[in-house]
């Protein structure tokens, strides 16, 4: 693995929403339920100041939807709703800290949720992560055969999907590449600052080999138009450098 300023804590925003995911399953393996469990959605579950898909498409509330519905307004249109509405059924953001910790990956918090996080950036700095911790995290998803193939297959495609920041990681890559992703992004700080500017996720070539890559960036200046430019440039240089000496 090859790192920069790793040593550094990280706000994840809403990157943490794959970390959830993962969590998300494990949940239902051990109640014996699967994505196509129902859930519940009242309108308090709607919080209004927040971006959610979800929310603007079913304003009133009261209505049911699949666990695995709810994964994909996550993690493809990064719904907060959705977020927190999952949240509350698995336990909390903690429970998603157990699990993480649990599969050996440490140098990652996770204890707020969305509404909560919208309350102040110091609890965006609560949830944070080292970039080699979200690199493991992948890296485990991919190889540890941890779920169902159609389980992953899921989540994979749902990342694939991703609709949030394609002006990062993937604007480096030529189009035909397959790259999976969750983005995260927080608004400026009374300073001008962009608190968080995230981006993690891996390439899948057609012959099976593929690599990880997360690019956080903390406390920046830039416009959000050069820090997308800065991360597509990272995601340009490594793709080029793995296609010149590992790809066959």
């Amino acid at each position: 693995m090859v790192s920069v300023n790793n040593m550094y804590r990280y706000p994840m925003m809403s990157t943490y929403k794959f970390h959830q995911a993962l969590s998300v399953v494990d949940y239902l393996h051990k109640h014996d339920k699967n994505l196509a469990t129902e859930i519940l959605v009242k309108k308090s579950d709607l919080l209004a100041n927040t971006h959610s898909p979800l929310r603007d498409a079913n304003p009133n509330g009261n209505f049911q939807i699949t666990v695995g519905d709810l994964l994909k307004y996550s993690l493809i249109e990064s719904d907060n709703n959705a977020c927190d509405i999952l949240f509350k059924y698995i336990g909390g953001p903690l429970v998603t800290e157990k699990y993480i910790h649990g599969l050996g990956i440490k140098d990652v918090a996770i204890s707020q949720t969305e509404a909560k996080m919208m309350e102040s950036e110091d609890n965006c700095m609560l949830n944070w992560t080292k970039p080699s911790a979200a690199v493991l995290l992948l890296e485990t998803f991919l190889q540890n055969q941890m779920f169902s193939k159609n389980e992953v297959l899921f989540l994979e495609r749902a990342m694939a999907d991703c609709k949030t920041g394609n002006n990062k990681l993937k604007a480096g890559l030529p189009k035909q590449v397959l790259f999976a992703h969750k983005t995260g992004s927080s608004g400026r700080n009374e300073f001008g600052y962009k608190v968080a500017d995230n981006d993690m996720g891996f390439v899948v070539f057609p012959n099976g080999q593929y690599y990880t890559i997360a690019v956080f960036i903390m406390n920046s200046r830039e416009t959000d138009q050069e820090n997308a430019k800065i991360m597509a440039d990272i995601s340009r240089t490594v793709y080029e450098y793995f296609v010149n000496n590992y790809h066959s």
